[in-house]
């Protein structure tokens, strides 16, 4: 742990200097270490604990095919919300789209309306066949925004635009995932905001293959209280994201939230799905801040 944690201070203090030194100063202040910083050498100590994943929207300025050979030589196993078009790139690289999404998936045109439905559902079966045959296990959904609804209208109308689909996917082996966020900051009025909210859907439905995306930022921004909610809920959750609070970037000791901690958490809960580094790299070397960031989660 001590040297990781040494490789972690170096990662960061030569992304953050990465602009005063220049490429060949990086370079050389990385000779004879073992830190990857780019796509030059295979480099993956990691425990074996924790199923790594990253967020593709982070990254959209790295091309994808590049992207995905750096993140299977620091040893992250698979890349979230990948579209069609994108799971052939990265399969190639011996990694797989832990959450497939597409265009039409939209987070404030949801399933809590009822017409969204008859759209929704013919273009997630689309999306959920295409997964099916990739092997892809995870297609992400959205509640939707309030637009004034209450909470119960807005859970029957998401059982009832869901179950149809639930059952579709079912038979070809995929999950629907909705994901938490939060409508404080990032998501104005959007309806699955907390934890609560979100069970309360999962035990309605009652369905095997639909459970949450628990984004550890979205939540402590709402709710806080991130390794008790995990340890008590854990059942009701498929999938998690992490992002530094405040800010939205690098999950290091500028924010506020105990990453190792929370994933140990997730850990002992037996969880064995994908955690995926989900925030906004800030470093001038945005694989080194990826790394960095793997490297803290990896218990």
């Amino acid at each position: 742990m001590a040297d990781k944690l040494k490789r972690r201070d170096l990662i960061k203090n030569l992304g953050l200097g990465a602009g005063i030194l220049g490429f060949s100063g990086v370079a050389n202040a990385f000779a004879g270490t073992s830190v990857l910083i780019a796509n030059t050498g295979k480099d993956s100590d990691l425990s074996g604990k924790i199923n790594h994943s990253v967020c593709r929207w982070c990254y959209n300025e790295i091309p994808l095919d590049e992207f995905a050979a750096a993140c299977a030589e620091m040893g992250i196993k698979a890349i979230d919300l990948l579209k069609p078009s994108e799971w052939d790139i990265v399969e190639k690289h011996g990694l797989v789209c832990s959450m497939a999404t597409d265009d039409f998936a939209n987070i404030t045109e949801g399933f809590n309306d009822p017409e969204n439905h008859e759209k929704l559902q013919s273009a997630y079966k689309g999306l959920i066949k295409k997964a099916s045959d990739h092997k892809i296990k995870n297609v992400i959904c959205f509640s939707g925004n309030r637009n004034g609804m209450d909470d119960e209208t807005g859970i029957k109308n998401c059982v009832k635009g869901l179950n149809p689909l639930l059952e579709y996917a079912s038979k070809l082996k995929v999950n629907l995932v909705m994901e938490l966020l939060n409508s404080k900051v990032d998501h104005k009025d959007y309806m699955c905001d907390h934890t609560d909210w979100g069970v309360k859907l999962v035990k309605r439905l009652n369905k095997p293959n639909f459970k949450l995306l628990y984004d550890v930022y979205h939540m402590q921004i709402m709710e806080g209280d991130v390794i008790r909610t995990i340890q008590e809920n854990h059942q009701y959750i498929n999938h998690y994201h992490t992002a530094g609070v405040p800010g939205r970037n690098e999950i290091n000791d500028s924010q506020e939230l105990n990453y190792p901690a929370i994933v140990k958490a997730i850990y002992n809960t037996g969880f064995t799905g994908y955690l995926a580094q989900e925030f906004i790299p800030t470093y001038p070397d945005k694989i080194a801040a990826l790394r960095e960031g793997v490297e803290i989660c990896d218990i």
